[in-house]
């Protein structure tokens, strides 16, 4: 088998899951005696039915494990796993069109350890709830999303997710897989969908990032310390210093410097003082050149964001982090 897509699944129903299955059999031009699907339930009691699994043109295996979280569930798929190459998908998106699969396996016929792409998210008008609007996610290391890797590589080199993270775990995860390789290849044609779901508290929580921000701290926190783990000190030095410059300026974002949400900045400052103390001295060593590549990406991202203009250099933030906490 050339393909397996492996998909962890909590409280997502039949109804839920169906489009992803669906999107699947239909695609064009592969062979689906060569894909397959490996769903394994994360310890809920809702369980997908054997009739609806059985009716796909392509091989479903329904497997159900103790609950661990999300990270430990594509773990699972991924030990149940057989296929030379594997994607991760959620339970409640689908492939963006018809001719998905045939794009990785054109890219599967040359050969890779990772293959990125673009994909599609489906959201909602901020300011009309009821439109739908279609964005195009740039190639990435933050999300799951449209990103197939060959899984033997993924076996040479022990990489897999962490089952301690269940919050912005994904991030752990490709930069891991992303920075191990260099047989990368990345397309700018999306095939996934990233669908929008009303029930996704990270779709729909204006103060999600406020809410989790400490998460990607500790998923950030797990990769440096990985790094280090495997002597890929200039990997550590990146990782460190891209995650302190992004908490600088992500504090200076409007919505952090709003008096109703100054409880989540004070709890992020003072987690971020921890971290800040942990790698300080692998930010310090990190090239001068590759720190100011790192400011420049970022400082773009943010901009691109809606920050403006810093309100506190970035000596001043780091002394008030130390002092205040």
């Amino acid at each position: 088998m050339k393909l397996q897509i492996l998909i962890p699944q909590y409280k997502e129903t039949d109804d839920v899951v169906k489009p992803l299955l669906d999107s699947i059999a239909i695609q064009q031009s592969v062979d689906l005696n060569e894909v397959g699907v490996i769903i394994t339930n994360d310890g809920s009691d809702v369980k997908l039915t054997e009739d609806f699994l059985n009716s796909y043109p392509f091989k479903v295996e329904y497997y159900q494990n103790k609950h661990e979280g999300v990270s430990a569930t594509r773990n699972y798929c991924l030990d149940k796993s057989t296929a030379d190459y594997v994607m991760f998908c959620d339970a409640d998106d689908m492939f963006y069109h018809v001719c998905g699969l045939y794009i990785i396996f054109r890219e599967m016929n040359v050969g890779f350890d990772a293959l990125i792409s673009a994909f599609l998210e489906e959201t909602r008008n901020p300011e009309n709830k009821e439109e739908i609007l279609y964005i195009t996610r740039e190639m990435d290391s933050t999300f799951v999303h449209g990103k197939v890797y060959r899984r033997q590589y993924l076996l040479d080199n022990n990489i897999r997710f962490n089952p301690k993270l269940t919050i912005h775990e994904d991030s752990y995860f490709n930069c891991l897989a992303q920075k191990m390789t260099l047989n990368a290849k990345y397309s700018q044609l999306p095939f996934y969908l990233w669908k929008w779901r009303d029930e996704s508290v990270c779709r729909h929580d204006p103060k999600y990032i406020l809410k989790t921000y400490n998460n990607m701290l500790d998923s950030n926190t797990a990769l440096v310390q990985e790094f280090i783990k495997r002597r890929r000190i200039t990997d550590a030095q990146f990782y460190a210093t891209a995650m302190i410059y992004d908490a600088y300026f992500t504090m200076n974002k409007d919505e952090w410097i709003n008096q109703e949400n100054i409880e989540y900045r004070r709890a992020t400052e003072k987690r971020f003082k921890q971290y800040y103390i942990t790698f300080k001295e692998y930010y310090e060593t990190v090239d001068k050149q590759v720190k100011a590549q790192i400011v420049m990406g970022i400082k773009n991202r943010m901009f691109q964001e809606g920050l403006l203009m810093e309100t506190i250099t970035f000596d001043n933030w780091i002394q008030h982090v130390i002092t205040e906490y």
